[in-house]
């Protein structure tokens, strides 16, 4: 019987890093909408330093485990659809997983890069990593925007995944969410 499904790690990675990913976009967007005097105002600065820690250490991890995705990507190509779909959808849907495995790369590397040229610390639950750049405030300033402009690509790309998702499950009925669902 041909393999049918993504490995058992893939699935989890791919699940572990969706949930992450949905919180941190909803702390970053929390934290870009309110400010660092907003949010204090808002949640108090204890928890507005849990927020970054947090948001930070996070991002650590899906850097993490979007790295360990890849390279069992490159090694071990998708199962193949059973049955097979029409070609627009299996080249929308490479088009889109490349698209999110490089943002999801990048994001975190340009948070970390954003982080250190504004002279905070780049907090991993509570060790403190080594910085990736030396502290400059105008270069911090615009890699915090393009941080931004990642976190929107990251949320409209992931909810073209999860829609097309859906509609494979419950329009076409196509088997294509089983390669990736437990059970």
């Amino acid at each position: 019987m041909p393999r049918d499904r993504y490995g058992a790690l893939q699935r989890l990675i791919h699940w572990t890093v969706a949930l992450l990913v949905l919180g941190l976009l909803a702390i970053g967007f929390t934290l870009a909408t309110l400010g660092f005097e907003g949010a204090r105002d808002t949640f108090g600065i204890d928890v507005t330093n849990l927020l970054y820690k947090y948001h930070k250490t996070f991002g650590v991890i899906v850097l993490g485990l979007m790295t360990l995705r890849l390279l069992l990507r490159l090694a071990k190509p998708p199962p193949p659809y059973h049955p097979p779909i029409p070609s627009f959808y299996r080249t929308a849907g490479r088009i889109n997983h490349w698209a999110l495995y490089a943002l999801l790369l990048a994001q975190p590397v340009v948070g970390w890069a954003a982080t250190a040229a504004g002279g905070f610390p780049i907090e991993f639950f509570d060790a403190r990593l080594p910085p990736i750049l030396s502290k400059d405030e105008a270069l911090s300033e615009t890699l915090y925007g393009v941080h931004g402009v990642l976190g929107v690509a990251i949320l409209a790309l992931a909810a073209l995944h999860a829609s097309a998702a859906i509609m494979h499950w419950l329009v076409r009925r196509d088997g294509v969410m089983h390669r990736m669902t437990f059970g």
